[in-house]
């Protein structure tokens, strides 16, 4: 039986480091979706004959092979953009993969200590998504490489837009645990993973319809180095490039968009800049841009502003600790160069902001790092037309980073149904309709513009409708057969006793 199979605990260690490479591989840019099961399994195979302190020992092995393969382009932002040798960088890495690993430990720990082997490919799968669901807000959260990423691309992915990441994540372990039933000639084990698969065939292909008119649309891409970015070098060179590059669309576009950040400076320090621009555009056009504002209270802002035939404006509200503020400041500030952030610390914007109104369109924003939230930008999506996310990822630098980022912007369109516009400072630009699919896309490291038609959607896929909860709450029914078993074990002893 498969919770009697027994090898070394080295073994098992080892098999979790590589299941962690193998999860990493399901995502952009290798996109090999169907090693996630594989790697499932891996961590799945003898669990029951471990201890609780093995069992997490295994979880943070698993972690250690993910973050420090998928999430290896850390490095770059604290060496490359924060002045930080190669011994510390290295050893801040370390530490930040380290802790990472900390999230599947807890999580098969706890599963080890609540759960036994009875139904335990169903009561695994739930742990392992109630674990995903935890690293999602505990400590601001990090939802990064969730197994049900990578299925952008894949059968599973008519999924997305009933349940979200998380269904996806339940799905693909699912079919690791049953996988190793089968293997051990669990023949029944098939039939509901033929299911799980075989469904997606007979789910819609559109949740969503057209509203309105098609818009004609540019993203733009300065390519600004990161290094000189925030010098008065940086600021003149942003502003010509920008400037250079809406003065080069065609005279028929409903919209604009420059990325994050894109002229390093305050809001009314650009707005000279940004009139001059919008006055040789048509009236029509909307030109949206990301920005930094603050108010007469010292407080800072990441935010989006419109001009032109738009109105409204979007602050950030899920900020990126120790990129935008600095979590203990006043303990960490100044020991090293790293935790010296180069601009003020921001302040979250509010929940539940009203889309911005551009060329007659609703647009639901998420900046940046707020696209890897799926709850959040389904809540945005609720009440708009069309996704919009500047990003700066010249934080990343050549690495893998700018690539699993775009995976997962590209499954929030797929979720939720609208077409998504991303706008970077310098790759991945993309124009993303409602299937998921790429549509348009600028080359990384280098000054472009992307144009294409855009159209605008209305109604609600179930999963923004409802967001993630349901499947959070199918993931913890699934623990409760293992929960049960135990609770009852549990008593019995104190009754002999």
């Amino acid at each position: 039986m498969m919770h009697q199979l027994r090898f070394s605990p080295a073994l098992g260690c080892l098999m979790a480091v590589i299941a962690g490479g193998l999860t990493t591989l399901t995502a952009s840019p290798f996109e090999l979706w169907w090693l996630g099961p594989v790697a499932v399994g891996l961590v799945y195979l003898g669990i029951h004959a471990l201890s609780p302190a093995q069992a997490a020992l295994r979880g943070w092995c698993y972690g250690l092979g993910l973050f420090g393969s998928g999430a290896s382009w850390v490095y770059v932002s604290i060496h490359d953009y924060g002045y930080t040798g190669v011994p510390l960088a290295l050893f801040l890495t370390a530490l930040f993969v380290a802790s990472m690993a900390l999230f599947p430990a807890v999580t098969l720990w706890l599963y080890r200590r609540l759960c036994g082997p009875r139904l335990a490919a169903l009561s695994f799968a739930g742990a392992w998504v109630l674990g995903e669901w935890l690293r999602t807000w505990l400590f601001t959260g990090f939802p990064w490489l969730l197994l049900g990423s990578a299925h952008v691309d894949s059968p599973l992915a008519p999924w997305a837009p009933v349940g979200g990441v998380y269904l996806l994540s339940l799905i693909t372990v699912l079919t690791g645990t049953l996988g190793v039933q089968f293997l051990m000639r669990r023949w029944w084990a098939a039939a509901p993973v033929a299911a799980l698969w075989l469904i997606p065939l007979a789910l819609p292909s559109h949740w969503t319809q057209p509203t309105g008119e098609p818009l004609r649309v540019a993203l733009l891409q300065g390519n600004l180095p990161q290094l000189i970015k925030w010098t008065p070098e940086g600021q003149r060179v942003a502003a010509n490039t920008y400037s250079e590059l809406t003065r080069a669309q065609p005279d028929d576009l409903d919209l604009v968009v420059w990325p994050e950040a894109a002229l390093p400076m305050f809001e009314e320090e650009a707005r000279p800049i940004l009139e001059r621009v919008q006055s040789n555009l048509s009236p029509d056009t909307a030109l949206l841009t990301g920005i930094l504002q603050r108010d007469g209270r010292g407080l800072y802002f990441n935010s989006v502003i419109g001009l032109g035939n738009a109105e409204g404006q979007y602050r950030k509200e899920h900020l990126v600790p120790f990129g935008e503020y600095l979590p203990l400041e006043s303990l960490l500030r100044g020991t090293i160069a790293f935790f010296d952030l180069p601009m003020p610390a921001m302040t979250p914007g509010p929940a539940r902001q009203a889309p911005i109104l551009a060329a007659g369109t609703s647009i639901g924003n998420a900046i940046c790092y707020e696209i890897i939230y799926a709850d959040l930008v389904a809540e945005r999506a609720r009440e708009s037309e069309l996704l919009l996310t500047v990003s700066n990822d010249t934080w990343f630098g050549r690495s893998i980073g700018p690539l699993q980022h775009l995976q997962m912007a590209r499954l929030r369109a797929l979720e939720n149904g609208r077409y998504l516009l991303r706008a970077t400072s310098n790759g991945v630009t993309v124009i993303v309709d409602p299937t998921g699919r790429v549509t348009a896309r600028a080359p990384q490291f280098e000054v472009a513009s992307i144009t294409g038609q855009v159209q605008p959607m209305t109604g609600l896929t179930p999963f923004t409708r409802t967001g993630s909860w349901p499947t959070w709450l199918l993931a913890a029914l699934l623990v409760l057969p293992g929960l049960q078993r135990r609770a009852i074990s549990a008593e019995r002893r104190a009754g002999r006793h």
